[in-house]
């Protein structure tokens, strides 16, 4: 469940002086961007007292390009995590407006081959899944191949599913759980048994489509005169905190994909956490959260029904 996360104003100067110190460090980037991964921090920042103005000034006035730097070494060293409340929202209001949709460009890019568990609550058919199926998902993006596997503590527990463009692009192989587990079949990617559980197919599982998602979103925002989103703020997502981004759009539905969006930002990896989204009437009719999303490199097993760590 998504809670608003409570703010420390007790640790607000030393984290503007990591804010500040990793600026400069970026600055320092832009001199020999060749050696922008090496570049060592300076020593010297500005005084503890005076370092949140000057911290933010200092990101702010860096180019796109850099601020991306800068927001992914925060992000990897864990400087960013550390930073309270008040200072992320801080940061994140500062940041040029192209910075965050280049920023989780790079997760799409770097994540091709993960596994990840996730939480999901859609209104499927105008009825809202009251209890989250919760999922372990190995998904490779080029051939798109993605193995589901229903956690017992969730909605749906004990089946699976296994996804393959390489054998058929136009369908999954599956079986139920429980007592219903007798028979493996195929089944199309968006045939009636899918569309029961998910307004989404296999091929929409993983953190690209998120991205992507809200890349074309922002195109639609911008063309619509939204520039920025309504609100910003930090939350908590099962025991992890993300940097929340509210879009609230003129018209809705159809025009867009909902008629508000908000996207939680991973404070460690440049992807979105978590997704939610309302229709027009207000009504939240989705609701994903990511957890535990680690880079593989799979063989072919782990997409093969006949893997015997698999009850197909």
């Amino acid at each position: 469940m998504l809670r608003v996360a409570k703010t420390s104003i007790k640790s607000r100067v030393a984290g503007f002086a990591r804010l500040a110190s990793l600026a400069i460090a970026s600055a320092a980037m832009i001199v020999a961007p060749g050696h922008a991964e090496d570049a060592p921090t300076p020593a010297s920042h500005p005084e503890p007292g005076d370092q949140s103005p000057v911290a933010i000034t200092q990101v702010s006035s860096l180019p796109v390009e850099r601020q991306i730097v800068w927001l992914s070494h925060a992000a990897r060293s864990g400087e960013l995590e550390r930073l309270d409340d008040a200072q992320l929202i801080e940061l994140f209001r500062a940041l040029a407006p192209d910075t965050l949709s280049r920023y989780v460009q790079t997760g799409s890019a770097r994540y091709r081959e993960y596994e990840f568990q996730t939480f999901s609550q859609q209104r499927v058919k105008g009825r809202w899944q009251t209890k989250p199926a919760h999922m372990l998902v190995r998904y490779r993006q080029e051939p798109r191949q993605v193995y589901v596997k229903w956690l017992a503590d969730g909605r749906n527990a004990g089946q699976e599913m296994i996804y393959d463009e390489k054998r058929d692009p136009d369908q999954l192989y599956a079986h139920l759980g429980g007592i219903l587990n007798l028979a493996s079949f195929w089944v199309p990617i968006d045939g009636a048994r899918v569309k029961a559980q998910s307004n989404h197919t296999v091929r929409e599982l993983g953190i690209d489509y998120f991205t992507d998602l809200f890349l074309a979103e922002l195109k639609k925002y911008r063309a619509a005169g939204v520039e920025k989103p309504s609100k910003i703020e930090v939350l908590n997502d099962h025991g992890a905190r993300v940097v929340a981004f509210t879009w609230e759009t003129p018209t809705g539905r159809p025009d867009f994909y909902a008629k508000k969006e908000r996207l939680g930002l991973d404070l460690r990896q440049p992807f979105f956490r978590t997704s939610e989204a309302w229709d027009n009437d207000l009504q939240l009719f989705e609701k994903f959260s990511f957890t535990d999303v680690t880079l593989k490199r799979f063989d072919d097993s782990v997409f093969d029904p006949k893997n015997p760590e698999y009850r197909f």
